[in-house]
Formats: structure tokens, C-alpha cells, sequence
């Protein structure tokens, strides 16, 4: 029998109805339909059992993924990058071990990896109460620290893929010390999902002692060989920030969210969700600034929710400033976030 996502399946929809009234599911049941529906087409299509068995175990995953990080949808949340390597009483450390509790004085919680090293200080940092482990089975280097040791936001995972859309999905900025292969690894997945545009943007730091000198090589990479090279646009360079100071990342990442609360798109049409209004003046500012980013037409304008909007009913009320970006540049999208929070 052929399955369909978006068409009648006759009896076996009837048979996924009551399979769903059967566990009490009363909400998107529409999306509940394409996941069987999908399990169903994968048991088709073919007969692999290793094939079956990640389709399965990514499922799994990001299930527990969503069951873990629901009950803190509210809270803002930083991700901290570094290296596994990194020793206690070392500058590297000690500054991440500051930034963390830093964070937690603004309000944010802190995703690592809840291995040792940079992760076991930003997690200390934390405390236990504010802390996520987002771990990875490895043979070797990747033994969980001790304030993830037992706590319930503690998540392993069997995949790199799912563990890297749980740190960049769940968070609202990236911060990076310096590591190693993982690290790096790490940096280019959040740039690359901010520059496409496959996740909103959000601050982008890299924390160095000033005797370190890491990322500042790093980035002289970046313009020699990337930039001059053709391979990304002089514009992508500014979504990263580098620092050599806690105190000016943790500025950096809280005058991100000043004004500005979250974004989504209507079709071609970016809506910005706001703390407080902005002013008749701003948004005029705006238009001057920034008219070579919008659609032919387009304009900035201040809005209450729009109608599209009513799947999240406890942000209606924040106001709106809309806008039809042309999605030519993300690095212009993240200057009008900033450009917004400095009115």
C-alpha cells in the first residue's frame, strides 16, 4: 500500500486516529499523523536494519531532546564551546568559570557539552540548577563532569547531528573558548546556520587571554584566506565578536536581547517580537539605514501579532516591528537587531 503525507491513506488514517485518541494526544495531531505515517514509509522503504535503527534512535533522541529543554523554553540560555583539555586553575579555565557565573546573575542558563575542561568550569560556574549537558559516547576524553554527574538536564546522545541541533536549537548565543578538532567543528556549524540564515541571529563570542592569541589567529584566517579569497563576504566577519574579557561577552550577548526579544518569519515577512516599543523616529531611522535590505517596496512598520502568529499565544502581546528582508546578507538581519536595541 502506498502511503501518503498530505493525501487520504483510508483505513490505516482511521487506525492512526484511534491509535492517537487511544494515548490522549489532543494537540498537533496533524504533525503526530506525519511521524507515523513517516515510521510506517521507512518500514517500506527498506529492509537495512542499521538504517532502521538511527532513523529510530534520532527519533528517540530528539524526543527525550524535547522533553528535557521544554520545561526552560522560557529562559534565555548561552552554549560555551572549549576544549575537553583545558585544566582547573589554568586562565582559560578561571575565565570560564567567571562568564558562566556571570551568565547566571543576568538571568541566562548554560548549555555545555558536560564533559571536563572548558565545559566543567562554564558548568560550575552555573551551578547545578542552571546547568545543561549535552554529552556525546565517545571511547576516550568524553567522561562527564560533576555537576552533570546526576542532573536531570543531563542528555547523551549516540549522534554528533542530533547533540549539534540540540546546542544551537535551545540556545541564544554561542560563546567559544579555544579547543580542538571539536571545537572548530562546533564554531563553523553555529557561523554557517547563522550566515544561511537557518537560525535567527544571535551573538556569536569568542573569549581568549590577551597572552593566548587563539582566535586572533583564527581570524587572520579568516580575512587571508576566506574573505580575500572570495569564499565568504567581508559582512560575514561580523557575526563573530572576539574578546579577551568575560565582562565585555557577557555585555555583549545581554545588550543583544535590550530590546529585542525573538523573531520569525510570515512568509517573507521578518517579524521582530520586541520588549518596548520602538518610537515613531527609530523606525523612520530604520528605513534610512537600512532600505537596501528589504524587498522593492518594503518598509519597516510597527505591528501588533499578526494572525499567523496565534500558535504562540504567550508572546501576543510583546509589540512588533515587521519588515520584508530580501535575505541577501544574515550579517544585515543581525545589524538591524542591533541597530533596534540601540534606540
Amino acid at each position: 500500500m502506498e502511503l501518503r503525507f498530505h493525501e487520504p491513506n483510508l483505513e490505516i488514517d482511521d487506525q492512526i486516529e484511534s491509535l492517537m485518541d487511544l494515548a490522549g494526544i489532543d494537540a498537533n495531531r496533524d504533525i503526530i499523523r506525519e511521524l507515523i505515517i513517516a515510521s510506517l514509509k521507512g518500514g517500506q522503504d527498506t529492509k537495512d536494519r542499521g538504517d532502521l535503527k538511527m532513523m529510530n534512535n534520532t527519533l528517540k533522541e530528539m524526543r527525550y531532546t524535547a522533553k528535557v529543554f521544554g520545561p526552560y523554553r522560557n529562559r534565555l540560555k548561552v552554549t560555551v564551546f572549549g576544549s575537553a583539555r583545558t585544566l582547573p586553575g589554568t586562565p582559560l579555565y578561571d575565565m570560564a568559570l567567571r562568564f558562566a557565573r556571570g551568565l547566571i546573575e543576568n538571568g541566562f542558563m548554560v548549555i555545555t557539552g558536560g564533559g571536563p575542561g572548558i565545559m566543567e568550569a562554564a558548568n560550575k560556574g552555573a551551578g547545578h540548577e542552571n546547568s545543561f549537558g549535552v554529552t556525546i559516547k565517545l571511547p576516550f576524553e568524553q567522561v562527564t563532569n560533576e555537576i552533570m554527574a546526576s542532573n536531570p538536564r543531563m542528555i547523551q546522545y549516540k549522534y554528533f547531528f542530533n547533540r549539534k541541533v540540540a546546542f544551537i536549537k535551545e540556545t541564544h548565543a554561542v560563546a567559544l573558548f579555544p579547543g580542538g578538532f571539536g571545537t572548530m567543528d562546533e564554531v563553523m556549524e553555529a557561523v554557517t546556520l547563522v550566515q544561511t540564515g537557518k537560525q535567527n541571529p544571535i551573538p556569536i563570542v569568542f573569549l581568549e587571554t590577551k597572552e593566548n592569541g587563539y582566535w586572533e589567529k583564527w581570524m587572520e584566517f579568516l580575512q587571508d584566506c576566506l574573505v580575500k579569497g572570495g569564499y565568504i563576504s567581508p559582512e560575514d566577519v561580523s557575526l563573530l565578536t572576539i574578546l579577551n574579557d568575560e565582562k565585555e561577552a557577557l555585555k555583549a550577548i545581554t545588550s543583544f536581547y535590550r530590546r529585542y526579544h525573538s523573531m520569525r518569519y510570515v512568509g517573507d515577512i521578518v517579524v521582530l517580537r520586541l520588549k518596548t516599543r520602538l518610537e515613531k523616529y527609530a523606525i523612520q531611522v530604520l528605513n534610512e539605514e537600512f532600505s537596501e535590505d528589504l524587498l522593492p517596496g518594503g518598509k519597516f512598520e510597527a505591528q501588533e501579532a499578526l494572525p499567523e502568529e496565534q500558535d504562540e499565544p504567550e508572546l501576543l502581546e510583546l509589540p512588533r516591528l515587521t519588515f520584508p528582508f530580501n535575505k541577501k546578507s544574515f550579517a544585515s538581519l543581525k545589524a538591524i537587531i542591533e541597530r533596534v536595541n540601540s534606540f
